[in-house]
């Protein structure tokens, strides 16, 4: 249940998977295009996003926000203003078998 973390209007969550995103590249020295290759398979999610007026899906937000949760590194501080999700079950087994 991923509910409680649900973000209240679409520009919230456009500001929000931004700020993921450009967290994200800064700390590993690459762009908002690899971030978006490697939690979408494509290039250019985020400079779509960045467009003024433009959105996305909340599936594709909710798979987003998840991807980055689950993928976070340790040593990086999520974003205070940005409501975190809990990991994915999956990622919590995997990661509990290593």
């Amino acid at each position: 249940m991923a509910g409680h973390y649900r973000l209240n209007d679409g520009m919230e969550q456009k500001h929000a998977l931004i700020t993921l995103a450009d967290t994200l590249a800064a700390h590993q020295g690459v762009t908002h295009y690899a971030i978006s290759m490697r939690a979408l398979g494509k290039g250019d999610f985020f400079k779509k996003l960045r467009v003024p007026g433009a959105g996305c899906h909340i599936r594709t937000a909710d798979r987003l926000m998840h991807w980055f949760s689950d993928n976070w590194p340790a040593d990086l501080a999520w974003p205070r203003e940005v409501a975190r999700p809990p990991r994915s079950f999956q990622h919590r087994s995997m990661k509990g078998a290593a």
